[in-house]
């Protein structure tokens, strides 16, 4: 079983790298984007400013992925739940728990 849990370890630090990496990939996209817009808005239409309407929206977007990343919901999900009832119970008593619980599962 602790193979097991090594690899449920493992498997959700892969989770959140990935969670991470496709945020920066999205903030420079962003960014990367709304720069383009914001020389073509100088060049085309100085005198109205019309480039913070999309950097606006896609800004919110952008703050949304991240909270879901970085923000609340990482320490409100289920990992953080898990957490909790481990400290709660103590690590054994939650080992032996959950090893009772995954053979349950194993035989439904």
């Amino acid at each position: 079983m602790d193979k097991d849990r090594r690899q449920r370890s493992y498997e959700e630090a892969q989770k959140y790298v990935r969670e991470v990496r496709d945020f920066y990939g999205h903030l420079i996209a962003y960014i990367c984007v709304n720069g383009f817009l914001f020389a073509l808005n100088m060049v085309t239409s100085p005198g109205n400013w019309w480039f913070y309407w999309p950097m606006l929206g896609w800004g919110i977007g952008l703050s949304i992925h991240a909270f879901n990343t970085f923000g609340v919901m990482r320490y409100l999900g289920k990992d953080w739940e898990e957490d909790k009832i481990r400290k709660l119970m103590g690590d054994k008593e939650y080992d032996s728990y959950r090893m009772e619980k995954d053979d349950e599962d194993l035989y439904k």
